[in-house]
């Protein structure tokens, strides 16, 4: 055979590899587990972390305080140095729809070492504290919530026994772009994350989805959260690992009723989203962006390759088995368009989009080494923490 052929047919090993053996990843169904609701319901203290949302915060503030809790529960808003009155509008925001109670707070600036936002959590934790809840929900100023949605997760945790539940909010797909990028994201985000090991006791699989993640308080005392975390860019799973390490039984799965409301119409917008924390992932190595880049042109970019060659050249060896690993990545992409509502003739331009993807983890890595670092929100974190390792 030749050489391209010998490639695809590694392609193609490697993908009924990620079928059959990376937990499932490409698989949809993981939901909130089956719970029972308690018959006394603990208290609970929401946080939000706001830097400059004021055109979020009218479309995801109200569903937080219109939570229907049969315990206790409130709201605390930390205004993060907002510019454009975030804090004031979530005031406005508060004695329009009324709801739960709303405390609005602002920590000032991080000192060095810290995110903006972990700085913010911090600050919103300790003011959670003094009310002693027994847990607290960590979620986005883009994020959207069901009215049921905390007593969902509530009930979760405590029929479960776990110290983390987390959704993965169901992100907005209505431009061109977006319906490209993002549920690819997901997919990709599982793949590295299959959400079946993470809900097994003693994995080593960690990670949580940073826009809604309920945490039992207690755990986070033991785990020094978010102190312990504090320059982590990629805080959803340092935080998770975090708590895996002391003991903590976590979970992770897709959202029903949890959504993010902010647009990313545009290439650049989500560009500048997962290009701000891919060099990150990789904890700032040189050797691992170039082992990514490698497989990531092995997995996704090899099989339309030796398809389109093996067929124009005569190479029926090279077309066979480039045109299976691509037949087996399409099919294992098909059940998260399914969720994303999208089109499944999306399914087959999967190469292109890890292509995509490829070029912003190198464009991370080279704002890295121009001192740029991840940038959000006008701070720049030069040289962001690595997620500490698992285990």
């Amino acid at each position: 055979m030749s050489a391209i052929a010998w490639t695809a047919a590694g392609s193609l090993v490697a993908w009924l590899w990620l079928l059959l053996g990376q937990g499932f990843f490409w698989r949809t169904d993981v939901r909130l587990p089956p719970r029972t609701e308690p018959a006394v319901w603990p208290d609970v203290c929401v946080v939000v972390p706001a830097r400059d949302e004021a055109e979020m915060l009218p479309a995801s503030l109200p569903s937080l305080l219109a939570q229907d809790y049969p315990g206790r529960a409130e709201v605390i808003l930390v205004d993060d140095g907002s510019t454009d009155g975030t804090g004031e509008l979530a005031r406005a925001l508060a004695q329009r729809h009324g709801g739960l109670p709303l405390t609005v707070d602002s920590p000032g600036e991080p000192p060095a070492g810290w995110t903006g936002k972990l700085w913010a959590v911090r600050h919103g934790i300790g003011l959670a504290r003094a009310r002693g809840p027994e847990y607290l929900l960590l979620t986005d100023a883009d994020i959207a919530h069901a009215p049921d949605s905390l007593r969902a997760l509530v009930a979760a945790a405590r029929t479960g026994g776990f110290d983390v539940v987390s959704q993965m909010a169901r992100l907005r797909v209505e431009s061109r772009w977006e319906r490209l990028v993002v549920p690819a994201f997901v997919y990709f985000f599982a793949q590295l994350y299959p959400f079946r090991r993470i809900g097994r006791k003693g994995a080593r699989t960690s990670a949580a989805a940073g826009g809604c993640v309920l945490l039992r308080t207690e755990a986070a005392e033991r785990a020094r959260i978010p102190d312990a975390i504090r320059h982590a860019v990629i805080d959803d799973v340092a935080l998770a690992r975090t708590v895996r390490s002391i003991g903590g039984h976590l979970w992770l799965g897709l959202a029903e009723r949890v959504d993010s409301v902010r647009p990313y119409p545009r290439l650049h917008d989500l560009w500048r989203m997962v290009a701000r924390s891919a060099y990150a992932q990789l904890r700032h190595s040189p050797l691992l962006l170039a082992g990514t880049v490698a497989g990531l042109a092995v997995v996704y970019l090899v099989p339309p390759v030796a398809l389109v060659v093996g067929a124009a050249g005569g190479g029926t060896a090279a077309a066979v088995l480039g045109g299976s690993a691509w037949l087996v990545m399409t099919g294992t992409y098909v059940p998260m368009l399914r969720y994303y509502r999208q089109p499944l003739w999306l399914a087959p331009l999967l190469p292109f989009t890890a292509f995509v993807y490829l070029l912003m983890t190198v464009d991370s890595a080279v704002q890295h080494y121009r001192g740029r670092g991840a940038a959000w929100k006008g701070r720049t974190y030069a040289r962001p923490g690595a997620v500490p390792d698992e285990g």
